[in-house]
């Protein structure tokens, strides 16, 4: 779905033990937009501080508890160092998938067209406007940070909306998409009013981009 290293496409975080090469750098990924061009839904200052510091700065916590976990040389040690491979880890994954969870809105932005992702939304939610609903309710109700998504369950073959605390990553369900619900994603534009940067990001969502993923999972079963 998307690589987060130059040489490693799957979310695996403690893969590299003492004794073996350390993994090719993470590295920030460039935006598919310029930092303006959600406005006036998120303005560009959020944008330049959510990409440039906070993702980079997950980035940059990963590929050292990455080489933490090259050197370390007991169990103890090791498991110590997993919290950061997981929080810096699920943050790489989690934001990576965002920025192509978004989208320009003179472009694909809040655009749900007919086909299949929409087909299911109405079948899963009984409409488009339930689903949102819905995915607001439970994303605004994540306690402290963490993130709301819509997934897509293998076993049932059904869309789900769930939650995540802090940066864990969607694992269980394939992610189609994510909304960001700690502070620093909207904070400095909308206040302490959740509601109205969870309204106002449909209008910038990627729907696109959610039914390839979908299509991409439908493709693998």
């Amino acid at each position: 779905m998307l690589s987060l290293t130059r040489t490693i496409a799957h979310p695996t975080l403690a893969r590299t033990y003492a004794g073996r090469a350390v993994a090719s750098l993470h590295t920030l990924p460039d935006l598919p937009y310029a930092y303006n061009a959600l406005e006036p839904y998120i303005s560009e200052e959020i944008m330049r501080l959510h990409h440039q510091k906070h993702h980079q700065t997950y980035v940059n916590g990963l590929n050292a508890a990455e080489e933490a976990m090259s050197k370390a040389e007991t169990p103890k040690k090791k498991i110590s160092i997993q919290p950061a491979l997981k929080f810096n880890g699920g943050g790489h994954i989690n934001h990576s998938l965002f920025w192509k969870n978004l989208s320009p809105p003179d472009k694909d932005g809040g655009k749900l067209e007919s086909g299949t992702l929409k087909s299911a939304i109405e079948n899963d939610f009984g409409s488009v406007e339930a689903f949102k609903k819905t995915m607001n309710a439970k994303t605004a109700a994540v306690q402290g940070s963490g993130w709301g998504w819509l997934g897509y369950n293998t076993a049932t073959k059904k869309l789900e909306i769930v939650t995540t605390p802090n940066q864990d990553p969607l694992l269980v369900y394939k992610p189609l998409i994510g909304i960001d619900i700690w502070e620093h994603a909207y904070y400095l534009q909308y206040k302490n009013v959740k509601g109205d940067y969870l309204s106002a990001i449909w209008n910038v969502i990627n729907f696109k981009e959610a039914e390839r993923r979908l299509e991409e999972v439908a493709k693998s079963l």
